[in-house]
């Protein structure tokens, strides 16, 4: 679905089989050969489309969750709401996106999808980036941060975040595609190099300052801990001194994972273009899209409250072990 269209099909066979574009996520590679004819779906498709509905599922639980329950409207759990709707949105554009491809084989109507996917997947970064700056600002104000002045900055950001993500989306739509220029498109179709570019750079930058942020929160975490500690005598030994080496050793987790799903995408996207295998665009964008899949569990399934709702919802009751569980610094 997101690779370019081999320019030597066009003049062979217009109406045959082997004439169907196969493609990818957003944009693509031009295949290096015609697809049997027998092939008229991409199992690399199929696998985006997979793990589309499985995003869209799971986020909308965590949206339905937190949009029920009055209780979960701090800032904290708003940006954890944005966060599950940008991928369930993603989700959704995953397989619009196919299906469209497939089934309507329209160009305005990929564009749209394609708008939504780039919308949605920068939206998801940058809420990301909110919740680690929302993190480190709960620690380093830690006794100023449940004011108005925090909701407000939250709003703020919120705004932010879906204005801009909002106006990168609708680039493709209006215009800065390579629709009839297949010489500037990069591997995701119907996207320029220009425009990946200027995505890939500013993924790198957000990532960079992310973990910046994150550092600041390791060193904050430990020196309180290292603190608490010295008062009972027992550096090694204290309960909060192990469970905040948990706690930083969770961050370093969720960084990790954060940059091994993007990651791969991003660099190849800045050194590639649609003249490349069109596996090498799957093989990079798959695992990005598990990012998604991936951030439910670790920003809403492990927090307490969150855990409570779903457990009220899904079985109508609390169990003692999750109502009694006191939260701990391995749940930054």
């Amino acid at each position: 679905i997101w690779l370019a269209q081999e320019p030597s099909w066009g003049s062979s066979g217009a109406g045959s089989i082997e004439n169907i574009t196969v493609g990818t996520y957003p944009p693509a590679v031009v295949l290096p050969a015609r697809p049997p004819a027998e092939l008229l779906v991409n199992p690399w498709d199929i696998v985006l489309c997979s793990s589309g509905t499985l995003i869209a599922c799971e986020n909308a639980l965590v949206v339905l969750v937190i949009w029920q329950n009055p209780a979960l409207r701090a800032p904290m759990f708003l940006l954890i709401g944005s966060l599950a709707l940008a991928d369930l949105l993603a989700g959704l554009g995953l397989v619009l996106h196919f299906t469209f491809a497939y089934l309507l084989r329209s160009d305005s109507a990929q564009l749209l999808t394609v708008g939504l996917v780039v919308a949605s997947f920068s939206a998801s970064v940058f809420s990301l980036l909110a919740i680690t700056i929302d993190r480190y600002l709960s620690l380093y104000y830690a006794l100023t941060y449940n004011s108005e002045r925090t909701a407000a900055f939250t709003y703020t950001m919120l705004v932010l975040l879906w204005g801009v993500s909002l106006c990168l989306g609708l680039l493709p739509v209006t215009g800065v595609n390579c629709l009839g220029q297949e010489v500037n498109c990069s591997v995701v179709w119907p996207l320029t190099k220009n425009n990946v570019a200027v995505l890939s750079v500013s993924f790198l930058l957000l990532f960079g300052l992310m973990l910046q942020l994150y550092v600041q929160i390791c060193k904050i975490v430990m020196r309180h801990a290292h603190q608490i500690a010295l008062q009972h005598h027992f550096l090694a030994a204290s309960p909060h001194y192990v469970t905040t080496r948990k706690g930083v050793s969770t961050l370093a987790i969720i960084l990790g994972t954060f940059a091994a799903c993007w990651m791969p995408f991003t660099v190849y996207s800045l050194i590639a273009d649609y003249t490349y295998p069109h596996l090498y665009t799957y093989a990079t964008l798959v695992p990005a899209t598990y990012n998604s899949v991936i951030n439910p569990v670790i920003y809403a399934f492990r927090n307490q409250e969150i855990q409570k709702t779903l457990w009220l919802v899904c079985c109508g009751c609390i169990p003692a072990s999750v109502a009694q569980r006191a939260r701990t610094p391995s749940d930054v």
